[in-house]
């Protein structure tokens, strides 16, 4: 149902995915876009979709909104090779905006951590 309003921030959601592995990003999404497509809800939805390794993690079938998301994003060979290389949270709160946090893997935080000291 939302399939065409998360196509149209595809190519944004690429970039800042891209941008997170550095520091959490936040994207604006134009409530007006989601009512057009269907959305009855003026205040907003608010979900939270866990990927990893290549997948997401968490139920996310009885919420549409973040269903479509996360199969728009699957369905993008780019966004596939970032989300099977690293894990990221992807959240939505009432204001629409869009919150995507790279979540670094434990081995690669303890060796830096391991790296750190030796120095």
């Amino acid at each position: 149902m939302y399939t065409n309003v998360w196509g149209k921030y595809l190519p944004v959601i690429r970039i800042v995915l891209k941008r997170s592995l550095a520091a959490e990003q936040i994207l604006n999404l134009n409530a007006q876009d989601f009512e057009r497509a269907g959305m009855t809800r003026k205040s907003g939805y608010k979900f939270l979709i866990k990927f990893r390794e290549g997948k997401p993690v968490n139920v996310i079938v009885d919420l549409p909104l973040a269903a479509s998301l996360a199969s728009t994003l699957l369905e993008d060979a780019v966004v596939k090779e970032l989300f099977a290389a690293n894990e990221f949270h992807i959240s939505l709160n009432p204001k629409f905006q869009l919150t995507i946090k790279h979540v670094p893997h434990v081995e690669t935080v303890n060796s830096e951590l391991a790296e750190a000291e030796s120095k």
